[in-house]
């Protein structure tokens, strides 16, 4: 599994009397973009990162709504967005309205 690394370069840390802005960075895991279907593995390198992000941490999305009004298509989570809710680990079946 790959790891996605974000840097936030605007988080304030107190060091002494005053403040400073020190870089963190936060790590997350990726599904192997092998496992992606060949019509993801098509789309944009960003698109093709949150599928990937969203296979590798499905359990924490579970908690995540989405807004963009898929509800209605039965979506549960921000996790429907990207894989359906009846898949297994084992057999994913995707979702493909996060392709754009």
């Amino acid at each position: 599994m790959s790891v996605l690394t974000v840097a936030n370069l605007a988080v304030p840390a107190l060091v002494g009397p005053s403040r400073v802005f020190a870089a963190t960075t936060h790590r997350y895991k990726l599904a192997p973009e092998s496992i992606l279907p060949a019509d993801i593995r098509k789309a944009a390198a960003e698109v093709r990162e949150a599928y990937r992000f969203a296979i590798a941490n499905r359990e924490t999305l579970r908690y995540i709504p989405c807004y963009c009004g898929c509800g209605v298509d039965g979506h549960t989570s921000n996790a429907s967005c990207y894989v359906k809710d009846s898949s297994t680990p084992e057999h994913l079946v995707f979702e493909r309205m996060s392709l754009g």
